[in-house]
């Protein structure tokens, strides 16, 4: 019973910490140092993927309208015949040029991630890599808020391929823990000329590929030999950070209208330095 509240709050941790820039798995680990799951290493590595699963549905939910790129519009087509005229009726071309530019975004990641994941988990994924990253990354928040801030893209539309690599490439720097996928991406999407609103838009939806790709590797290098016990933790996690996602979500898209990132860039750094100062003052001394 034990574990699934700590699979319940674990939930809550991943569905805040998703989506607004302050690294969820960052987050993660943290709290696996003072609420580890009493499970195997390997389902533990495993489970803080693989929740992001709810977080991503979140995304899905919330965003349908401008994620699904069919239609059925005899409008749209009309005066037209053959090949084009059926693209036209039952194509709406926005959303998959919008998808084309994910995947672009995701090349990078694709091509750097995949063959250093198993590196990245075994020499980065530990508090002191966290907590710097925290602190970095929350300095270069406050530094680009410093500066006169006038964006050229205010729509997803207007977003061209060249800058959805840039973004890509800035998303390649969150492999590193406590970085923050949306972190990452949003600062890059800032500084290529992206308005707020935009570049946490965008970062939503270079989310679903990148994190269901993510997911199904741990998934397939864990195996599919799951307990009952196990699949019922897994799936506590994954409908806490559904619901929960879907708060935040609506809450940073909110926020990002009316105010900058500061907060977040003061938040990571208080909590870096709180890392910092547990494990290299407070748990020395307490043994």
């Amino acid at each position: 019973m034990w574990e699934i509240v700590k699979a319940v709050i674990l939930g809550v941790i991943e569905g805040i910490t998703e989506w607004l820039p302050v690294s969820s798995t960052g987050h993660l680990i943290l709290a696996d140092e003072f609420l580890s799951l009493n499970m195997s290493e390997e389902f533990i590595e495993m489970f803080n993927v693989v929740i992001q699963l709810g977080a991503i549905l979140a995304v899905v939910v919330l965003f349908w309208p401008k994620l699904w790129p069919f239609q059925n519009d005899p409008e749209a087509a009309r005066g037209e015949t053959g090949a084009k005229a059926l693209v036209d009726r039952f194509c709406r071309k926005d959303v998959w040029v919008m998808w084309f530019k994910v995947l672009v975004a995701i090349l990078p990641a694709m091509v750097i991630g995949l063959p250093l994941d198993d590196w990245m988990t075994e020499h980065l994924h530990n508090p002191p890599v966290v907590a710097a990253m925290l602190i970095l990354y929350g300095v270069f928040f406050l530094l680009i808020e410093q500066r006169r801030y006038r964006p050229r893209i205010r729509r997803i539309a207007k977003l061209d391929y060249k800058t959805a690599l840039g973004i890509g490439l800035f998303q390649v720097l969150s492999l590193v823990p406590g970085t923050s996928r949306s972190g990452a991406t949003i600062l890059g999407a800032m500084l290529l000329g992206t308005s707020r609103t935009v570049a946490a838009e965008f970062t939503f939806f270079l989310a679903i590929p990148v994190m269901f790709g993510a997911s199904l590797i741990k998934v397939l290098k864990f195996g599919f030999a799951f307990t009952g016990f196990e699949l019922a933790v897994l799936g506590v996690g994954c409908v806490v950070a559904f619901v929960v996602s879907m708060l935040s979500i609506r809450f940073l898209m909110n926020y990002v209208k009316k105010h900058d990132f500061k907060v977040f860039g003061w938040y990571r750094i208080v909590l870096g330095v709180l890392v910092l100062a547990y494990f290299f003052g407070l748990k020395p001394l307490l043994g």
